[in-house]
């Protein structure tokens, strides 16, 4: 009970009143002397992409700012906040699958034991994929294997309802081949399951194929049964990187699937790339940029001299210049060539730079009391560094250059990586890049021909 004298009660208002105006102006002024921090982090949403799971040790460090792993896991498959693929397909798709009728899907062969997480992960995604997405999955692989992963994933009542419904099927195949098999093993493993996603793809019963298994057996299988495009010497692997602009990625061609490369080679890869970047990331008129370490045209070795000249001459593109390592990120160019050895570099560093980025973050978060009080600030930064370095959120690579839309995964691919490189696989397939990459094959006298027609 407070005191009834009134000179006591008197002397105790003042300190009353003013006790709430000074904790707000301490944490005002604890929140000024941190503003680094809220800097840091407008600094790495620039970054690379894939840090996934240091990003979760940021959150953990972070007290309650966000879900722990359990309900992160449980909220894997939600709707993506940084989706790039998500305005290319003009339509934001609902979460009940009764809004897409079976003669809007399109068939998407999927090789199921492929990856580190196969078939349960995958089988997981694809099961989410057919609810969110108009498409229908063949789902290809060891068919015990996949029934017993369904059993201890608590998948039998979905997959019998998406295979009741016809948006599932599972098509059996024999051994799948390992990732640690060389690429050959395409030949004599005849029956794999990548081998039979991709005939899948080749008799037209599927519009794409998807795979995380190994990357080498994929480009064998493609180029074995789909074939190479006429005038394409050499497929290559397509990345999708983030810019300043998370609605603005660039493509990054290639990052692994040729690590020597002849002049015609890139110049290919840059035609590839217009038609990619114009047909499905709906730009009118992409800027093709050539990596090199300096803007100028006489720098660089013989490959980019060459090429540089290659592309100066090639009046089907917008060839904007040489694009130097910083400039990649920047938003100034929408398509980027090189060859398979430094693109894959260029990839492995910024997942790099992403991942030392969120360590100095975390680093920097205070500890305690006032760690968790700053921590509530910076919520919505935290949430968005995650969605925007986590390589699950772009899926996958499009392997360009075979007769067939093919999208390679990564190894560690889990649920939601399989969403977002199978929604990648549908904006390919409905956006009419193979009819476009058909017309590439045309000499410059039967594309003349048929205008004067």
């Amino acid at each position: 009970m407070p005191p009834k004298d009134p000179e006591i009660n008197s002397a105790l208002e003042p300190k009353i009143k003013t006790s709430r105006p000074r904790a707000i102006r301490r944490l005002v002024i604890w929140y000024r002397r941190n503003a680094a921090v809220t800097s840091l982090v407008d600094t790495a949403t620039n970054s690379a992409s894939a840090a996934g799971n240091v990003a979760d040790a940021v959150v953990s460090s972070a007290g309650s700012v966000m879900t722990n792993a359990g309900s992160m896991a449980g909220n894997m498959l939600q709707p993506l906040v940084f989706d790039p693929l998500r305005r290319l397909q003009n339509n934001d798709f609902n979460d009940e699958s009764t809004n897409i009728g079976n003669h809007e899907r399109l068939w998407v062969a999927v090789d199921g034991m492929g990856g580190d997480n196969a078939p349960g992960s995958i089988l997981e995604g694809c099961l989410a994929a057919i609810e969110r997405l108009p498409i229908r999955i063949k789902f290809v692989g060891e068919s015990d294997k996949i029934l017993q992963a369904a059993n201890s994933l608590d998948l039998n009542e979905l997959l019998n309802n998406a295979v009741q419904s016809g948006q599932f099927e599972i098509v059996a195949s024999g051994p799948s081949i390992q990732m640690n098999e060389e690429a050959t093993a395409v030949r004599r493993k005849k029956d794999a399951s990548i081998n039979i996603a991709m005939n899948l793809v080749k008799k037209g019963e599927a519009t794409a194929v998807y795979s995380a298994g190994n990357s080498g057996a994929l480009m064998a299988s493609a180029i074995f049964r789909l074939g190479r495009l006429t005038g394409i010497d050499r497929p290559a692997i397509g990345a999708l990187f983030p810019t300043k602009d998370p609605g603005q990625p660039v493509l990054v061609l290639d990052v692994g699937a040729n690590m020597d490369c002849k002049p015609t080679y890139l110049h290919q890869f840059a035609l590839l790339g217009n038609i990619y970047s114009r047909d499905v990331l709906q730009i009118n008129q992409p800027r093709i940029g050539l990596l090199n370490i300096g803007e100028e045209e006489c720098k660089g070795n013989d490959l980019a001299l060459s090429t540089y000249e290659l592309l100066s001459n090639e009046k089907r593109i917008h060839f904007e210049g040489n694009c130097e390592g910083r400039d990649v990120l920047s938003g100034s160019f929408d398509v980027v060539v090189c060859d398979g050895f430094t693109g894959n570099v260029l990839l492995k560093f910024l997942e790099s730079v992403g991942s030392v980025l969120l360590d100095v973050l975390r680093a920097e978060l205070p500890r305690g009391r006032r760690g968790k009080v700053g921590s509530a600030f910076l919520r919505s930064n935290l949430k968005r560094i995650k969605k925007r370095l986590d390589h699950a959120e772009h899926g996958g690579a499009l392997l360009l250059g075979v007769n067939g839309i093919c999208v390679i995964g990564h190894g560690s691919s889990k649920a939601l990586s399989v969403v977002s490189a199978l929604r990648l696989a549908h904006s390919a397939a409905s956006h009419g890049v193979m009819d476009d990459l058909a017309e590439l094959q045309k000499t410059p006298f039967q594309q003349g021909m048929e205008n004067k027609v």
